[in-house]
């Protein structure tokens, strides 16, 4: 009864019938990021500080809410999808192979046969990145979690990068899932770790462009800067547009979006765009390989709410302070749609 009252969800959310959109987008995929907002599954780990999301905790979070939460997030995936649902799928804020397995089993999502790449993390709050992906579409040989630490601080713990490559379409792709230390506790206090994580991403492509001169890489995540910001700019060098003379440079396709009156997270009366998809300039000048790639936030109505104290809307998230509502997170998708060339 839950699946069908989700695709009736999905359904309502859309103008055109179920079968019409599925024939329109034909040969169109999707890439998709998506920072979950707090994803827990419901046992209490005493390594970590997961303590408010159990059913004793002071969010009450219990297998009801865990399930609801799990459909939700599933209704935004297809809906992101167009009715294809998206090939691969970063996620962030996900405490565990379980919460993930919930997602992709016990949801609508099972028709689509997604598998999980996942490793825990030495996050405190016990939160990782995640990669699902349709296993005929996509097919991994090689993936990493790659460890952030801070030098001057033995003790540091973050999330780690998730490295995936995978083939597609007799090509291969290299994806990297990012969840970069938050402001929490200063902006300036914090600039020098999200620095260090671009530094760490940065020689982890350089790696792969030495092993795979014209990679196709792809970098998703919630990087807790905007793509002006020193960390992306400055140190990971993602350029807001390509330079036809310079081969091998990154390209930030998420620049665009800061003029939009809808970004990616919303702070007070500000929305800024943290969520980002940076690629290297291989992947879309590869004719041969992708007729047509855009990217592009998704703002569905049904992911937004009156923003009643700052005016506008804003994302429609899982609690309003500890009162639980019919949300889904503070952030919104990100996506990459392209059309392959021979497919």
């Amino acid at each position: 009864m839950r699946f069908l009252v989700v695709w009736l969800l999905i359904c309502i959310s859309f103008s055109s019938p179920c079968f019409s959109q599925e024939n329109k987008i034909g040969n169109e995929f999707t890439f998709m990021f998506y920072n979950t907002e707090n994803f827990f599954d419901c046992e209490n780990d005493s390594l970590t500080q997961d303590d408010e999301f159990t059913p004793e905790g002071d969010r009450r979070w219990n297998y009801g809410r865990l399930h609801d939460k799990a459909d939700r997030l599933a209704k935004v995936i297809l809906a992101a999808g167009k009715w294809n649902a998206p090939v691969i799928v970063g996620l962030c804020e996900v405490e565990s192979q379980q919460a993930i397995e919930v997602l992709v089993k016990q949801t609508p999502l099972n028709k689509f046969n997604y598998k999980i790449i996942h490793k825990d993390s030495p996050d405190e709050r016990g939160i990782d990145v995640a990669f699902i992906y349709r296993s005929e579409l996509f097919k991994p040989f090689d993936y990493k979690a790659i460890r952030l630490v801070d030098p001057l601080n033995p003790q540091f713990k973050s999330r780690d990068i998730l490295q995936v490559s995978g083939i597609m379409n007799n090509d291969t792709i290299h994806v990297f899932v990012n969840h970069w230390p938050s402001r929490y506790g200063g902006l300036m206090e914090t600039l020098r770790l999200r620095s260090l994580a671009a530094e760490l991403l940065k020689t982890s492509i350089q790696n792969l462009f030495d092993e795979y001169p014209k990679a196709k890489i792809i970098c998703m995540g919630d990087f807790n800067d905007i793509p002006e910001d020193e960390s992306l700019a400055g140190v990971l060098k993602a350029a807001k547009s390509d330079n036809p003379d310079v081969k091998g440079e990154l390209i930030n396709l998420s620049y665009g979006w800061m003029t939009k009156p809808v970004q990616t997270l919303k702070n007070m009366y500000s929305w800024q765009v943290f969520d980002q998809l940076i690629v290297s300039d291989y992947f879309p000048d590869d004719k041969n390989f992708v007729k047509s790639m855009k990217a592009e936030i998704f703002d569905a109505p049904f992911l937004l709410e009156p923003d009643k104290k700052y005016g506008g809307v804003k994302p429609k998230r899982t609690y309003v302070g500890f009162k639980y509502q019919d949300g889904f997170s503070d952030h919104l998708p990100v996506l990459l749609r392209f059309q392959l060339l021979n497919h």
